[in-house]
């Protein structure tokens, strides 16, 4: 068996046998990874704090034949928020599970994991409930499927932009009425983020127009990845019933 250094991101998690547990990973250089971090669940074991999901970690590991073998994890950065607020928490589980859905074992994408790991410090940092639809648009121009939101999908109008229809690939104007409804702001806050305009986006953008760009976001990413975001339904309900603190 080949050893290996990498580092990565904990996507999930799950028990094997008494002691192990199975860890999916998203590394820089291998990309989508499982591998088998023996004993992590007993109380004296080195590294199993580190290995929880959304942790970015630098990772030793031998290659196996159907699972690696984690023999060091170091925690290359805390991003303790993301373990103390349970909307920054919730909104982390979103981003973890679109990569573990998106993406197939073995296929490494440095530019994806980029993307990741600079979303998870900004909530981190911030709280910012733009970093997840921010994340899935920047995400769907590297896979190369953003939707259109410039111009009708239909008649190619530019202005009078009223609606998107997802499975047509971007918006509707009102002369071509169907789809859902789309405000002008969430409208205009995703073309900016296509156009590569983040930071903008992230410091001017609020309120209601924050949790539409939120829904629309997931709609977006189960279309591409054709399974259903369960980690959204879930901080989608903790938001309505005002939940805030793993602490509470």
């Amino acid at each position: 068996m080949a050893l290996y250094r990498d580092e990565g991101v904990v996507l999930r998690t799950h028990k094997l046998g008494e002691a192990d547990r199975i860890v999916v990973l998203f590394t820089r250089g291998r990309g989508k990874v499982r591998a088998v971090a023996k004993g992590v669940r007993r109380t004296r074991s080195k590294f199993g704090s580190r290995l929880e999901p959304g942790s970015i970690v630098g990772l030793q590991l031998y290659e196996g034949r159907n699972l690696d073998i984690v023999t060091q994890a170091e925690r290359v950065e805390t991003l303790d928020a993301l373990r103390t607020d349970l909307d920054r928490y919730g909104r982390s589980a979103v981003l973890l599970e679109i990569i573990d859905n998106a993406t197939e074992d073995g296929e490494s994408n440095p530019a994806v994991y980029k993307l990741l790991t600079g979303a998870l410090r900004e909530l981190d940092r911030a709280g910012n409930p733009l970093v997840v639809p921010t994340f899935v648009a920047r995400f769907l121009v590297l896979e190369g499927v953003q939707p259109l939101v410039d111009a009708c999908v239909r008649c190619g109008a530019t202005t009078d932009l009223v609606a998107i229809q997802i499975h047509e690939g971007g918006v509707l104007c009102r002369s071509c009425p169907s789809g859902e409804p789309i405000s002008e702001p969430a409208r205009l806050a995703l073309q900016l983020v296509f156009d590569g305009r983040v930071r903008h986006v992230l410091d001017s953008t609020t309120g209601d127009v924050a949790r539409e760009l939120e829904t629309l976001a997931a709609k977006l990413v189960e279309q591409h990845t054709e399974r259903r975001l369960r980690a959204s339904a879930v901080l989608y309900e903790q938001l309505d019933e005002g939940v805030g603190s793993l602490d509470r």
